[in-house]
């Protein structure tokens, strides 16, 4: 699995949000996903490795098909440095405001 880092790389390019988007309905082919979007087959393949890479993407075989779905671990880790940084923004706040309150 990749870091928050390579997933935040990832989602930066707007087709492959786009590809991500798309797998939000589930499991999916390549041709599924490159008949939803304005990119070739080949590209919408290399938008899936960088997905996969950074850990936002699982594939599995089925038959002579892959099929691609979102990777909830990896979304996970997003999701928690999120969590992480909203947290401690807040507790900021909350302190900056409490400090303030004491001033007046």
């Amino acid at each position: 699995m990749g870091t928050n880092g390579d997933g935040f790389a990832a989602l930066a390019d707007p087709t492959r949000r786009a590809v991500f988007e798309h797998l939000r309905r589930g499991p999916r082919p390549v041709g599924d996903i490159a008949r939803a979007l304005p990119v070739s087959r080949p590209a919408v393949s290399q938008h899936l490795r960088v997905l996969k890479e950074a850990g936002l993407v699982t594939e599995r075989k089925e038959g002579t098909r892959r099929l691609y779905r979102i990777d909830p671990d990896g979304l996970a880790a997003i999701r928690d440095y999120f969590d992480d940084f909203w947290n401690e923004a807040l507790a900021a706040f909350k302190a900056a405001a409490e400090s303030e309150g004491r001033e007046q």
